[in-house]
């Protein structure tokens, strides 16, 4: 089936899109709508997990394409594929540029392309960027700052279509209980699936001094931390958004979690190391940053919520944002004048 912005616009898909459309037709049979990922961590399915709601109220799919499959879990509800085994698709999804998605970029070239950030970024343009560029017919991104961010990773001069993140959209009740401290984890090594943030020391000596002042230590997990230096702790298996409701304050290395977790109420303190490098907006969400273990206990016992402002810039419009994003997606699909099945 092929559609072209003309077409569409006559048939008055614009708007509507294609949710009133059961499926696209492949060799005779409809199938449902399929939208292929392909992130800077390349088995890091976790970024996708958020999405998976309303890729099934709509009825899509949504795919992460990875490598291989020798780091994908059986239980992963993402579904995901390889170049060698690729299924029919009609849009092509990068949350970067680095040499993943930068290679499925290059493996796809009749697919319609959208960039939607998906985790922080540096604001400097990637050197891969400049190849699939001129392709991309969106790009997306939750916030004000994430999205100049963004737009200067990827060297984009154009609009950044603004739709808030995921995982706000159901957030839980902030009920915060009296010495409890979530600690969010990074990575301390870097593998395969993606890079480490330094850190790690200085948040286990911080986070040893707040057990021995009286405080109650709950972790949340990066899904890449090694959970062995972790296991003296409690341990949420809830993850990090959910174990935050109960926190009085949360502390731990900044990055693409700290803005969800300040949009729950949650007071944050970063443990910045000097090589860190994360953008301002993300420690702007923070009530202060510590580069020592001893000054942990007063940085808790000191912080305050995040304001509404530093919020908003940080994760944008609260509420519905899959639905926006999936939404703009839909656009793409509607409008684009390539085949919408590769």
């Amino acid at each position: 089936m092929i559609l072209t912005r003309r077409g569409v616009l006559k048939a008055g898909l614009v708007g509507v899109g294609l949710a009133a459309t059961p499926g696209l037709a492949v060799a005779g049979r409809p199938r449902r709508v399929r939208v292929l990922v392909a992130t800077n961590e390349p088995w890091g399915t976790y970024h996708a997990r958020p999405l998976l709601t309303e890729a099934a109220r709509r009825g899509w799919e949504l795919v992460q394409l990875v490598p291989d499959r020798s780091r994908v879990t059986p239980d992963d509800p993402v579904p995901v594929a390889t170049l060698d085994d690729v299924p029919p698709a009609d849009l092509l999804v990068v949350n970067g540029a680095e040499a993943w998605p930068a290679d499925v970029a290059k493996a796809l070239p009749r697919l319609p392309l959208v960039a939607s950030s998906l985790a922080y970024l540096k604001p400097v343009e990637a050197p891969r960027a400049k190849e699939f560029r001129s392709r991309l017919e969106l790009v997306t991104a939750a916030s004000p700052a994430e999205s100049d961010v963004f737009a200067a990773y990827l060297g984009w001069k154009r609009r950044v279509r603004m739709v808030g993140s995921a995982q706000t959209d159901d957030l839980p009740a902030y009920t915060p209980q009296a010495g409890r401290v979530l600690v969010l984890t990074s990575v301390t090594r870097p593998d395969p699936t993606g890079d480490a943030a330094p850190g790690t020391q200085l948040l286990l000596d911080a986070a040893a001094k707040l057990a021995a002042a009286g405080k109650h230590i709950v972790v949340g997990l990066h899904p890449r931390e090694d959970r062995t230096l972790w296991e003296r702790y409690e341990i949420s298996p809830l993850g990090s958004v959910p174990a935050s409701a109960t926190a009085e304050c949360a502390i731990g290395i900044p990055g693409t979690v700290f803005p969800i977790v300040a949009a729950v109420g949650v007071p944050l303190v970063g443990c910045v190391d000097p090589e860190l490098q994360v953008p301002d907006y993300i420690l702007d969400v923070c009530s202060s940053t510590i580069d020592s273990p001893e000054a942990a206990v007063d940085a808790v016992q000191n912080a305050r919520p995040a304001s509404r402002g530093d919020v908003f810039a940080a994760v944008g419009p609260i509420g519905g944002s899959a639905r926006r994003l999936y939404s703009a997606w839909q656009t793409v699909i509607a409008c684009s004048q390539r085949p919408v099945a590769a």
